[in-house]
């Protein structure tokens, strides 16, 4: 089993370089045979996006929204189950990561998880779009054109949890699940997976292949 923890002491803000940290990561879980599990630090899981870079122009823009839409196709397509646990707020691109996961805990509290791009005068990117229609509830995919965030109620009702859990709950919660997820036959899981999420991933695949810097500037 490998663990990730996302803290860069801040705010978990995602540029080009911890996302690829975060593949990076993934690729070396992979052989390991066990679950990964990706938790954000105390408050927060991901602020999503760094803005920062796309102040920088289109070319950088374009590299950071790849490496995300690099990173939701590693887990998309991990051999073993990846487990989110959401320890705060969850902002695009932390909304992404809980979305391509295989299961999603998240810690009550009050934070604010979704996807809130249009409020901040983003254009939500094409594979976030095709990820949110796999994942999401028919009425939370509709909230996504209004930017709509919730609390972990609200989150779990639109598809973005799986299952929320007090702090004093949370940490025997996770590990229950994954002893009942290194129990599974795992040829079988990696086929029944690559059904689920085949179609999913070639889109997304195809939308960050066809993208422009004009797209994202």
């Amino acid at each position: 089993m490998a663990r990730i923890v996302l803290d860069d002491g801040k705010v978990n803000a995602m540029s080009f370089e911890m996302l690829t940290e975060i593949a990076r990561r993934l690729d070396e879980a992979a052989p390991h045979g066990g679950p990964v599990v990706l938790r954000g630090r105390p408050g927060i899981f991901s602020a999503g996006f760094n803005l920062k870079t796309f102040t920088r122009g289109p070319e950088a823009s374009l590299a950071m929204v790849r490496a995300g839409a690099d990173v939701i196709l590693r887990i998309l397509r991990h051999p073993r189950p990846v487990v989110t646990v959401c320890t705060g707020h969850a902002y695009p691109m932390g909304a992404f990561l809980m979305l391509a996961a295989d299961v999603r805990f998240g810690l009550a509290g009050p934070w604010k998880i979704g996807m809130n791009e249009v409020a901040i005068g983003l254009t939500v990117p094409h594979f976030a779009l095709a990820l949110a229609r796999h994942r999401l509830t028919p009425p939370g995919v509709a909230r996504v054109s209004t930017a709509a965030m919730f609390d972990p109620v609200g989150a779990l009702h639109h598809g973005y949890l799986d299952q929320i859990c007090e702090a004093a709950e949370i940490e025997a919660a996770v590990d229950a699940e994954l002893r009942r997820l290194k129990a599974l036959d795992w040829t079988a899981y990696e086929a029944t997976k690559a059904r689920l999420n085949d179609r999913v991933a070639d889109e997304i695949a195809a939308a960050a292949r066809d993208y422009s810097p004009s797209m994202v500037a």
